[in-house]
C-alpha cells in the first residue's frame, strides 16, 4: 500500500507537489481554502518562465533606490509601514541581503533550481502529455533604458545561452519596440526561456491528478491547526473535518506561518503585492511576439494565445488583496506608452496578488523540524518558474531518494 500525502494549498506550487508526489507513486490529498485551484496567487501572473534570470530583488542599490522610488507615484517599489513586527523583521533582513556578493551566491542558487525545473517540466510535457496552458519557447527579451545599468548587465550574464543585444538588435529581434527604440541602452536576450498561462496549467496539473485516481482534491477546506502528538502530525484540521496522512507538505505561502508558528517554524515570509493586465489581441494589435521585461520599469510582458498579460510592481504593504486605481493606471500608462498597439488597453483585465517572498529571495524547501512535515513556501515572483522543480525536489525527499541538486541553501532552517 502507497504511502498517504496531505498538501495543503491549491496554488501552482501545491498543484505541482501533489502531481509530483502521485507520479512517484504517492496516494495524495490536496486541501485548498478557496472555492477553486490557482484563484489566488497563481491566477493572473506575469506568465513568463524565467529560468536563466533569477537574480533576487535584494541587491547592493537597491536600498537607495527603494527612497527613489517612495517619492514617486509611479515608482515599481512603494513601501507601506506597519505596526507589524514581521514586515519590519523581513525589512531588516531584506537590507542585510542588499551586496553584490548576496545577490551572486543566491542567484547561483536559483539557477541550478529554475534549470532543474525547466527540465522537469520538460519531461511532464513530452512523456505525460501536459500541454494545452499557452506554453511557448519563446525567449526572454530584457531591455535596458539605462547605459549604466546595461553595462553592469552585460558584465553579469549567469548563463552563456545569455546574448548581449545591441538596440538594433532588440528591434530586430521585437519589432514591437519601435516606439521606444530611442530610448534604449540594449538588452540581454535568452534563447530557451519560456511563456506560459500559470492558471491554465494548474487546471491542467488538476485534471491529471483527478484522472490519476491517486489524488483527492478538496476545497474549500481552510486548515486552521495540526493535530499531533510530540514531533509527529497526526491530521490537518479544519473547522469541519480532520485529514489523517502519513506525511504532510505546506504549500500556502505567507499564509502558512500560523500553522507553523505552534511549532515553533518560522519561516520568514511576507507577500509583494504585484500587479497585472490581461489585454484582448486581436489581428489589427501589434502585441511583442519575444517575452519582454523592461528592466528599470520592472514591467514584464508576455503574449498569451491572443491575449497580452502586463504585469508589474512590487508593493510592501501588509495583507491587502484590493486594487487601487492609481497602481492600475500607472501600469496601464507605462505599458501604453512602451506599446501603444499592443492590444485593447479599454478591455483590459485587472489583477493583484500577493507573492510570498522571502528576504533572500531564495524559497523555503525541504523537511522541517517536525518529523512528517515538509515545506515548500516562499518563491516570491518565481513561483512558476521554479514550481515544477520544487516540487520533484520535494518528491525524492519524502521518497528517500537523493535530491538532483544540493539544497542546503533552501533548508528550513536557513530560514529562520
Amino acid at each position: 500500500m502507497s504511502q498517504h500525502v496531505c498538501v495543503i494549498g491549491g496554488g501552482v506550487i501545491g498543484l505541482s507537489t501533489a502531481y509530483a508526489l502521485v507520479r512517484d507513486g504517492f496516494t495524495v490529498t490536496l486541501l485548498e481554502a478557496g472555492d477553486g485551484t490557482a484563484l489566488g496567487t497563481s491566477f493572473a501572473n506575469g506568465g513568463q518562465l524565467s529560468y536563466r534570470y533569477v537574480s533576487p530583488l535584494a541587491d547592493a542599490g537597491v536600498p537607495l533606490k527603494g527612497i527613489q522610488w517612495m517619492l514617486s507615484g509611479d515608482a515599481p517599489l512603494q513601501l507601506r509601514l506597519r505596526l507589524d513586527p514581521k514586515q519590519w523583521r523581513w525589512l531588516w533582513q531584506f537590507l542585510a541581503a542588499c551586496r553584490r556578493s548576496v545577490n551572486q551566491a543566491n542567484g547561483a542558487h536559483l539557477l541550478r533550481l529554475s534549470l532543474l525545473s525547466q527540465q522537469t517540466l520538460g519531461l511532464w510535457q513530452s512523456r505525460d502529455g501536459l500541454t494545452d496552458f499557452s506554453w511557448r519557447e519563446n525567449g526572454k527579451l530584457v531591455v535596458y533604458r539605462s547605459a549604466a545599468g546595461f553595462a553592469g548587465a552585460a558584465r553579469q550574464l549567469l548563463d552563456p545561452q545569455q546574448q548581449v543585444l545591441t538596440t538594433a538588435d532588440c528591434l530586430q529581434l521585437e519589432p514591437a519596440l519601435e516606439h521606444v527604440a530611442g530610448q534604449l541602452a540594449g538588452g540581454v536576450f535568452t534563447p530557451g526561456d519560456a511563456v506560459a498561462d500559470c492558471y491554465q496549467f494548474c487546471l491542467r496539473l488538476q485534471e491529471k491528478l483527478q484522472q490519476s485516481g491517486r489524488c483527492t482534491l478538496l476545497t474549500g477546506q481552510r486548515v486552521t491547526h495540526f493535530r499531533h502528538r510530540g514531533t509527529t502530525l497526526l491530521a490537518a484540521c479544519t473547522d469541519n473535518a480532520e485529514h489523517c496522512a502519513d506525511k504532510f507538505v505546506l504549500a500556502t505561502g505567507w499564509a502558512s506561518q500560523p500553522l507553523l508558528a505552534p511549532f515553533g517554524i518560522n519561516p520568514l515570509i511576507y507577500p509583494l503585492k504585484g500587479y497585472s493586465l490581461t489585454l484582448p489581441v486581436c489581428g489589427s494589435h501589434t502585441a511583442p511576439d519575444i517575452s519582454v521585461t523592461d528592466f528599470e520599469r520592472k514591467t514584464v510582458y508576455a503574449r498569451l494565445g491572443d491575449r497580452l498579460r502586463i504585469a508589474a510592481m512590487v508593493d510592501i504593504v501588509g495583507y491587502d488583496h484590493s486594487l487601487p486605481t492609481g497602481r492600475l493606471t500607472s501600469l496601464r500608462r507605462i505599458a501604453s506608452e512602451t506599446f501603444p498597439h499592443a492590444g485593447d488597453f479599454v478591455r483590459a483585465e485587472p489583477w493583484a496578488g500577493l507573492r510570498p517572498a522571502t528576504p533572500t529571495g531564495l524559497p523555503v524547501l525541504g523537511a522541517s523540524s517536525l518529523s512528517n512535515l515538509w515545506l515548500n513556501l516562499g518563491h516570491g515572483a518565481l513561483g512558476f518558474t521554479l514550481a515544477a522543480g520544487s516540487a520533484r525536489l520535494l518528491s525524492e525527499l519524502i521518497s528517500g531518494r537523493q535530491s538532483s541538486i544540493n539544497m542546503h541553501a533552501f533548508a528550513p532552517s536557513s530560514a529562520r
